[in-house]
């Protein structure tokens, strides 16, 4: 066969045979190397993946023995080992958070937030925590406004807007506490129509202390219309008296002592504290007397079975130097009840009082056998605080109407 044509066309095509034969030994090459890449990358990964599980090993141990420097250490070292681990990212930020080192926190979760390889799902996780950061930290303003960031990507997370409850609740932003208290009764499942009254009674409550009783009234019908709760009965009470309506004042005490009998002592401590610069403040306090005179009158035996509806009658009667009517009322109680130990000891007083010193120190002596002393009024039934003021959301744990008596003697 004649290869001379062959010959010829490769004299032409001279750089175009060179170019092809450095390209197959190229693409040869490319592939052995690849093989042996894949192999060694695969060989380094593992030995990767060791290191990081020892050392989150290391670091979960010193977590349950409470040493968070070392953890923080342990994961240091992860993230210098592999800088593409993000979880390592996270769980450092946390730890900072948790550790009181909110700048070094805030630092990584802004590192992650700002990276472009991460996922959008990674990047909004990041934005939460920076939230979380800010809001641990004190910077409410950075924290609501990182807060508001998650929810315009994703309005569907219930603890972002639980959050923004409590920093509203804490500022005593009413309005805005009561716009994400609605969000979040959308996307969760507690009812929040007794937490919702709450708000709107302090906003309404607002308004009575300045003296818009027609705005107070109308906010405290929203109230009603979500939970008639026990703190908006006694502000509409409050207003029954500086309207002058006392025959709804009457019955709303009434209705209020027969389904919480346990709030009798501070009803009348909340219906005291009226603003002293209304000009109502006269009228105010004539009508609370004849409410205190009306609730003296009432002989309900179920009511009268109640030592803190006993005890408000007590303390008023001693208030108007009643002391003989007092000891009447609470000798009979005694004898017929007696299970109390603060009405005992308001019962000693006031035997020293009315003269029975002898009696009082029988009293003293079979009381002291099994009193148990308590160092504040009021408690939250939720997370145990104490305090002496009454509170309808606990400073503590936040929760609303948890507030329970406890007898201070």
């Amino acid at each position: 066969m004649d290869y001379s044509f062959l010959l010829d066309w490769g004299k032409d095509h001279a750089l175009t045979v060179v170019a092809v034969v450095i390209t197959l030994v190229l693409i040869y090459h490319y592939v052995i190397e690849r093989d042996k890449a894949v192999k060694l990358s695969k060989k380094y990964r593992n030995s990767i993946f060791e290191a990081q599980s020892r050392i989150f090993l290391n670091a979960t141990q010193y977590l349950i023995d409470g040493n968070k420097d070392l953890a923080i250490k342990e994961f240091l070292n992860a993230v210098d080992l592999n800088r593409e681990t993000i979880d390592t990212y996270f769980a450092l930020g946390g730890l900072f958070r948790s550790n009181g080192e909110i700048e070094k926190a805030i630092s990584i979760h802004r590192s992650l937030i700002a990276r472009e390889s991460i996922s959008e799902s990674t990047r909004l996780l990041a934005l939460k925590e920076l939230a979380l950061d800010f809001d641990k930290g004190g910077f409410i303003d950075k924290a609501v406004e990182t807060y508001k960031d998650v929810l315009k990507i994703n309005r569907d997370q219930h603890d972002v807007i639980l959050a923004l409850c409590r920093i509203f609740e804490d500022t005593e932003d009413w309005d805005q506490a009561y716009n994400y208290r609605i969000m979040l009764s959308k996307v969760g499942q507690e009812n929040q129509s007794e937490t919702i009254s709450h708000i709107l009674v302090q906003k309404a409550k607002a308004l009575f202390d300045k003296g818009q009783f027609k705005a107070c009234a109308e906010e405290l019908e929203d109230a009603f219309r979500f939970a008639p709760s026990v703190s908006a009965k006694i502000l509409r009470l409050r207003l029954y008296l500086v309207l002058g309506n006392m025959e709804n004042a009457n019955s709303i005490l009434l209705e209020l002592l027969k389904e919480h009998p346990m709030y009798a002592t501070f009803i009348f401590v909340s219906l005291d504290q009226f603003n002293p610069k209304l000009p109502q403040k006269d009228e105010y306090r004539e009508r609370l007397n004849q409410l205190k005179t009306y609730f003296l009158g009432l002989k309900d035996v179920d009511l009268m079975s109640s030592p803190s509806v006993v005890l408000s009658k007590i303390r008023l009667l001693k208030d108007l130097q009643r002391t003989t009517d007092a000891f009447s009322l609470l000798d009979d109680w005694m004898k017929n009840h007696g299970q109390s130990d603060v009405l005992k000891v308001e019962y000693i007083k006031i035997l020293i009082e009315v003269g029975k010193v002898d009696e009082a120190l029988a009293h003293t002596k079979a009381l002291l056998n099994n009193l148990h002393n308590s160092l504040t009024r009021h408690y939250c039934s939720q997370c145990g605080y104490n305090s002496d003021e009454i509170f309808w959301r606990c400073p503590q744990c936040h929760n609303w109407e948890t507030i329970q008596f406890r007898w201070k003697v």
